[in-house]
């Protein structure tokens, strides 16, 4: 597997990667049924300054496939917080893909000086809430209709 920073190259990947997702999968990632990525979406998914908006992917070298992805957003009130989210291929859940990414994140945040993610994860998404428990400490901040709002500090 080979991780990279995402750019405007990997609109294709994306989108194929996304198409090969159950609607499940990207229910989890989105929040809400989405059946395609739009244009516009794909331009921000992919179009990033490396800084207040990161991204990486893991591409299986064989393939030269996307399957799984890693981003955060900063919080432009709290320069030190960022929203992450993360989401990994069907074929390749299960596999601690989804964990890697998320450390790899974390390491490039703190070369930003991001201390927290934020993120918003479906309640029964319990592997996804469990690499966050691995990542740093997790606070449960709110809950709303099936939805935990979390705070994970940052390891040093």
């Amino acid at each position: 597997m080979v991780v990279r920073p995402i750019g405007p190259d990997d609109k294709r990947r994306l989108s194929d990667a996304f198409e090969r997702s159950s609607p499940e999968s990207r229910y989890r990632r989105f929040l809400s049924p989405t059946n395609k990525l739009q244009s516009s979406q794909l331009r921000y998914l992919t179009e990033i300054d490396h800084h207040r908006h990161e991204g990486i992917q893991a591409v299986d070298p064989h393939t030269d496939d996307g399957v799984g992805v890693a981003r955060f957003v900063r919080s432009p009130e709290d320069p030190s917080l960022a929203e992450v989210a993360v989401a990994v291929d069907d074929e390749w859940q299960g596999r601690g893909l989804g964990t890697v990414l998320l450390h790899d994140l974390a390491a490039r945040a703190r070369e930003e000086g991001i201390k927290r993610f934020s993120a918003s994860v479906l309640a029964e998404n319990k592997p996804m809430i469990g690499a966050f428990h691995k990542l740093g400490e997790v606070r449960v901040t709110g809950r709303d209709t099936g939805v935990v709002e979390l705070l994970i500090e940052l390891p040093g």
